[in-house]
């Protein structure tokens, strides 16, 4: 056999160009699944900052909202409560659609007590609960109405 270098030369180039070839090969692979991952992440990152920014909006208008409505709520907490004081104190009397129940007597031509029908003291106190809870119901519904417009799609 004759040893010729011109012959393992043309071989050892050949394989350690095929050898090359394959490395090559392997990081172009590695590279192209690096890019791709890449490209993943980098998506879902913009998706959470998308999603964390909508988040952020939807948090300052539901904010904006129960303020509007806590405010509006207080302002009709403080009407019924200055209602009552003054009529307490007498500045205001709360008007009734009411009749006297007859007697039975015939009239003597007396005045009488000349004062109308009042409310007791328990029913005036159930007449501004009730007007405190429907102010209150009135704005909560108010309050779910507007946040089911604007925050659901």
């Amino acid at each position: 056999m004759i040893f010729n270098w011109k012959t393992m030369l043309f071989g050892l180039m050949l394989v350690a160009l095929v050898v090359l070839g394959r490395i090559a090969n392997f990081y172009h692979t590695n590279a192209i699944t690096y890019k791709d991952q890449r490209d993943k992440a980098a998506s879902a990152l913009q998706l959470a900052k998308e999603t964390i920014t909508d988040m952020q909006t939807r948090q300052r208008d539901v904010a904006a909202l129960d303020a509007k409505y806590t405010g509006e709520l207080a302002d009709a907490q403080e009407t019924i409560d200055q209602l009552e004081r003054d009529v307490d104190a007498g500045r205001k009397r709360l008007r009734l659609n009411a009749e006297c129940p007859a007697s039975g007597t015939a009239s003597t031509g007396s005045l009488g007590d000349a004062s109308g029908p009042e409310l007791t003291g328990s029913a005036k106190r159930d007449y501004f609960t009730l007007r405190e809870r429907i102010a209150t119901v009135t704005k909560q519904v108010g309050y779910l109405q507007d946040y089911i417009k604007t925050q659901c799609p």
